[in-house]
């Protein structure tokens, strides 16, 4: 076994033991003192028991995708850019009711030759990073546009931008940044790792440029024939 599967198995198993031990904790607690137990500590408890669990639930889910992404082959086809945004934007809304979201898609954009599923998956990650680390009643802006023959799309948010320290670290497994809004919410670093490998699984490229005023990030994806699509499909 090499150092990297080594050092991943073993970061694998830290970030498991986390929420299994939060879990096992609070329900040893609930098993073994529940008539001593307050109704309101009860249910802070069982919720810390489901928090855990999706958080749980999530880390597999990602490391799955890890998985999936470094073994399986693609067909691209034709996929029409601007409407995924806008359906991953309706998912992602339902979940941050307080931030604003602003479309800025072009009109009569090229349908992009790419795999529909890697890319709703792109976006998902993309736009929900945006929210999950801006303030509420932020808005999160989604563009796109041809760009050198390049179907270009932005995501930038309004937070509290990205320390240069820690840009090396962005795309790397298991790196979470720290900043005050990094408490409130579950993550496991896993995000922009997969985001990016799924991009550059598709020829695609992804950057990023970061201030105090925020971050925008820029997928680029070349504009292929279909029988261009066809051999880096075979190629992959």
């Amino acid at each position: 076994m090499s150092t990297i599967e080594e050092e991943f198995i073993a970061t694998v198993s830290h970030e498991l033991r986390t929420p299994l031990t939060s879990i096992r904790g609070f329900s040893q607690t609930l098993l073994n003192s529940w008539d001593k137990i307050k109704d309101e500590d009860k249910k802070k408890f069982i919720g810390i028991i489901e928090e855990q669990s999706n958080r749980l639930i999530h880390l597999v889910e990602n490391i799955l995708m890890v998985s999936k992404t470094n073994a399986e082959s693609q067909i691209l086809k034709k996929v029409n850019v601007n409407k995924i945004i806008e359906n991953v934007v309706t998912l992602i809304k339902s979940q941050y009711k307080n931030h604003k979201y602003e479309l800025q898609l072009m009109n009569n954009l090229p349908p992009a030759l790419l795999d529909e599923d890697k890319l709703q998956q792109i976006l998902t990650n993309l736009v929900d990073n945006a929210s999950k680390y801006s303030d509420a009643g932020k808005s999160v802006y989604i563009s796109t546009q041809i760009f050198k023959n390049l179907i270009c799309i932005k995501v930038k948010d309004e937070g509290i931008g990205i320390k240069p320290e820690d840009y090396d670290k962005l795309f790397k497994k298991f790196s979470r940044l720290e900043n005050h809004l990094t408490s409130k919410t579950q993550g496991n670093g896993l995000g922009l790792y997969i985001t990016k490998e799924l991009v550059e699984k598709m020829n695609g490229k992804i950057s990023f440029t970061s201030s105090e005023s925020g971050s925008i990030f820029e997928v680029l994806f070349p504009i292929y024939s279909e029988e261009e699509a066809l051999k880096c499909s075979q190629a992959s």
